[in-house]
């Protein structure tokens, strides 16, 4: 599968770079750039565009107003060098923001977002196919259900986990990567190498830390963008 892209930057340098990331990755192909938001919509209109990296301070018109001016754009992330911009990015459901200057590893992994959406957006759905609400863990000598939808959080130390449901405190030999395998990822994210969170359950973000449930949890600083990304999706309402 590959990702047609579009570029929109006012520096040369930046538009560089990006051409460059772009021909080193196997399923991305540059179809076009575009030094500001105004030429770029002639571009988008012309051309099949299925991701545009989009820088944010540009003349004439910044990144975010073209966001909010435009319907049914394509796959969006944004490149600024102000990381303020990230909120206001979620509320616009971008697919990731890169912070200026940012490695080709930071790229990859932004990158591959758009392309996993992408796959699943394409996806021809399965009726056949029913969303799991429980799995089934050994503890205490005994396999116990588990529904989802009761499960708040999990919290890992060495090789042990425990699950902490609306009711009840579960250890289970198992590690913290076994178990969000085996968790559908459109409802649980690993938000610190020690804790995974169920979506459901957080009602409050606070700096770096969730409210799940009753709980306080740490977002881990490698965890951020993302942990942001699944919480806040297209429902940040900002004054």
């Amino acid at each position: 599968m590959i990702l047609k892209c579009l570029v929109i930057d006012d520096e040369p340098i930046a538009r560089k770079l990006l051409q460059e990331y772009i021909e080193e990755t196997d399923f991305l192909q540059l179809v076009g750039t575009a030094e500001n938001p105004l030429k770029a919509t002639g571009l988008i209109n012309k051309m099949e565009v299925d991701l545009i990296f989009l820088d944010i301070n540009m003349p004439k018109m910044n990144g975010l107003d073209f966001l909010r001016s435009v319907n049914n754009l394509p796959m969006v992330i944004m490149t600024t060098a102000y990381g303020q911009y990230a909120l206001d990015g979620f509320e616009m459901a971008v697919i990731d923001y890169l912070v200026k200057p940012f490695s080709l590893e930071r790229f990859l992994k932004a990158s591959q977002k758009a392309l996993e959406l992408h796959a699943l957006k394409q996806r021809k759905p399965n009726i056949s196919e029913a969303a799991p609400d429980h799995i089934f863990v050994k503890c205490d000598g005994k396999i116990e259900k588990v529904m989802l939808n009761e499960l708040v959080y999990i919290e890992a130390m060495a090789n042990y986990i425990t699950l902490y449901t609306t009711t009840d405190k579960l250890v289970v030999y198992l590690t913290i990567k076994g178990i969000l395998e085996k968790l559908p990822a459109d409802k649980f994210i690993q938000v610190h190498k020690s804790h995974i969170v169920n979506l459901g359950f957080v009602s409050t973000i606070e700096g770096s830390m969730l409210h799940a449930g009753k709980t306080k949890i740490t977002v881990g600083q490698s965890f951020y963008d993302d942990v942001m990304g699944a919480v806040l999706k297209d429902r940040f309402i900002k004054r």
